[in-house]
């Protein structure tokens, strides 16, 4: 009995320097975001993340805990080759989780949960098409690596260890290994408090990368896999008459009894319509927003016949989740993404239905795997028609990771947009997603020395000459071009996950159909598109009941966004970051108005997930 226990006892404890080595590798590597860092530092996410690692061992012991309980009856050499095979696995399972998040956190900023199995489950090229092949080589080896040391420890050490033999007292031995059984229960638990093992219960620092750091990947993988589909019992901030208050407050267009009356920015209320969604665009690379000077020479131009939105806010970080807002007025969901439901995602309202119902015909284009992510299944019962993508292009066109470069989309929809004619009389509506400004930014064009700047001026070059060509088009008249970005990006390098900056992105109305150039500052979200452009064009916009019209006066202006289980909320008053792991405030400024701000943000999320739990 006491080798036994001495034997599970050892495999747990010995999973523990397995998970600690990992937190400063994982620092080491991503050394550029922990600048300022002190030694100290470095040893309290190690010190930190014990808690999580502590339960993850004790869930990698449950099954090792049974085998042995079950040895006490059933001895015999089934045992190690049982176990053998489950340390293999579990090697397997760790390094590869580590590998990956590894090689992420750079591109994410935060650590691995189910929305790699989202994308993997989707097109596996195109899930590690932001990491650099020279890169992805290297963390495949450290991966190999990692599970031949693991593997060895567990099969030399403590292997050996495996009784095979009868116990002297089998009955005894069982009970004691089931008490032992509900200590290790504890380890899984968290401790014996009220509140369970989480992810936010390692921060410790004001440093969010230091927080990160100290996170077990394991955990966060494991965690956010089972938060999937009970939505509606998350984000419970406040009873439901509070939430209806808070929130009907808010977007006042889903009670609103009568239209009110906004400012024309459109000389016709039925244009035809073309939404390009700028992959990866910031406001701080684009001079007109007060970003970079001289990489968007042509933005910065056409910003002067437009209409430019000043104040816009990208509501995510992901492109499924920034198809989902602009498209579909929909919220971005910091814990998961909607297209991944397509049971979900069809029952949701679009910009390109509400205009189906108008007699307008939608089709989209883009230059990548149009199945990556469910997309295609999205756009479809989104309303699109037509669907140009990837396969459509020749082979010796797709020299992206991703797919076909913006220049060869770009003059494709002039080739397609040269077709049609202003006397036709079914009006249109065609979207475009860009993919060239994507990481790893390898695009033909070598202008300036940083790899992201770089790839958003060659996307801005390909605009350019797109624009000035379709000026000289019969359909140019009536014609509105819509510019914004799916989602921001973290540049410069210093920008930290949740600051606003990231999620600061340019909306540009271009056209003969625009009135007249204007800057509008006031703040909104890629969600306010859909009530703006449809009160715009007189159309009703009541069933986006998240979207509020940019122009309407009596509407509240506001931009909210959410990042990796955590939301930021933005107005006049100022700006208030939440992170719902730790419960805690990591952005406040100024801090009169925080309470407001925290509450307005809470009561979109609460009911967000509880819309979410429903379709």
């Amino acid at each position: 009995m006491a080798k036994r226990l001495l034997y599970i006892l050892a495999l747990f404890f010995m999973w523990l320097p397995v998970f600690v080595i990992q937190k400063p590798v994982f620092m080491l590597y991503h050394l550029d975001l922990g600048d300022g860092v002190t030694t100290i530092e470095w040893f309290e996410v190690m010190w930190h993340g014990l808690k999580l690692d502590l339960t993850v061992a004790g869930y990698l012991t449950v099954i090792p805990l049974f085998s042995v309980l079950l040895s006490f009856w059933l001895p015999g050499p089934w045992l190690k080759k049982i176990l053998k095979g489950y340390y293999f696995v579990m090697a397997i399972l760790v390094a590869v989780i580590f590998a990956v998040d590894l090689g992420l956190y750079g591109f994410w900023g935060f650590r691995i949960d189910s929305t790699v199995l989202f994308y993997l489950q989707s097109s596996v090229k195109d899930a590690l098409a932001s990491v650099p092949i020279r890169e992805a080589a290297f963390l495949t080896f450290v991966a190999l690596i990692y599970i031949y040391v693991i593997y060895w420890l567990f099969n030399k050490l403590i292997l050996f260890w495996t009784p095979v033999k009868w116990a002297k007292n089998r009955i005894a031995g069982s009970i004691v290994m089931l008490l032992f059984g509900g200590l290790m229960f504890i380890a899984i638990r968290g401790g014996v408090t009220t509140s369970t093992a989480n992810v936010g219960m390692v921060y410790f620092s004001q440093n969010q990368f230091l927080n990160h750091a100290a996170i077990n990947p394991n955990f966060s993988l494991l965690t956010s896999l089972s938060k999937q589909q009970d939505f509606a019992a998350q984000f419970d901030f406040y009873p439901e008459e509070k939430r209806a208050e808070v929130f009907n407050a808010l977007v006042p267009s889903a009670t609103e009894p009568a239209p009110v009356k906004v400012k024309k920015l459109l000389n016709t209320d039925r244009p035809d319509i073309l939404i390009i969604l700028l992959e990866s665009f910031s406001a701080n690379a684009i001079e007109a927003m007060g970003g970079e000077r001289g990489v968007t020479p042509n933005i910065n131009a056409l910003k002067k016949e437009g209409i430019l939105f000043t104040n816009m806010y990208a509501n995510s970080f992901r492109t499924d989740r920034g198809l989902v807002a602009v498209l579909n007025a929909y919220l971005a969901q910091p814990t998961t993404s909607i297209m991944k439901y397509p049971a979900k995602s069809q029952t949701l309202p679009s910009i390109a239905k509400t205009l189906g119902r108008e007699g307008y015909v939608a089709d989209m284009l883009y230059g990548g795997d149009i199945n990556f992510t469910n997309m295609q299944s999205y756009f479809y019962s989104s309303g699109y028609s037509r669907i140009t993508s990837d396969k459509d292009f020749p082979l010796s066109s797709r020299l992206s990771k991703w797919g076909a470069n913006d220049d060869i989309t770009f003059s494709w929809l002039y080739a397609d947009l040269e077709k049609r004619h202003p006397a036709d009389t079914t009006r249109w509506l065609t979207t475009f997603l860009t993919l060239s400004s994507h990481e790893p930014f390898e695009v033909p064009f070598h202008h300036l020395e940083d790899p992201y700047l770089n790839s958003v001026a060659f996307t801005d070059s390909c605009l350019g000459s797109f624009i000035e060509k379709t000026k000289q088009l019969p359909i140019w008249d009536n014609l509105l071009i819509i510019l914004v970005s799916d989602h921001g990006f973290k540049y410069p390098a210093s920008t930290r996950e949740f600051d606003p900056d990231r999620y600061h992105i340019p909306m540009l109305w271009l056209g003969g159909a625009v009135k007249e150039p204007e800057v509008i500052d006031t703040y909104a979200n890629q969600t306010d598109l859909a009530a703006t452009l449809f009160s715009q064009m007189n159309l009703p916009h009541t069933e986006f009941i998240f979207s509020k019209d940019i122009l309407n006066p009596t509407h509240p202006h506001y931009a909210f966004y959410t990042f990796k289980n955590g939301f930021g909320f933005i107005d006049e008053s100022g700006t208030s970051v939440y992170d719902n792991d730790a419960a805690a405030v990591l952005l406040n400024n100024p801090t009169e108005g925080n309470d407001d701000r925290l509450q307005n943000g809470k009561a979109l999320l609460q009911t967000l997930y509880d819309d979410l739990g429903k379709r």
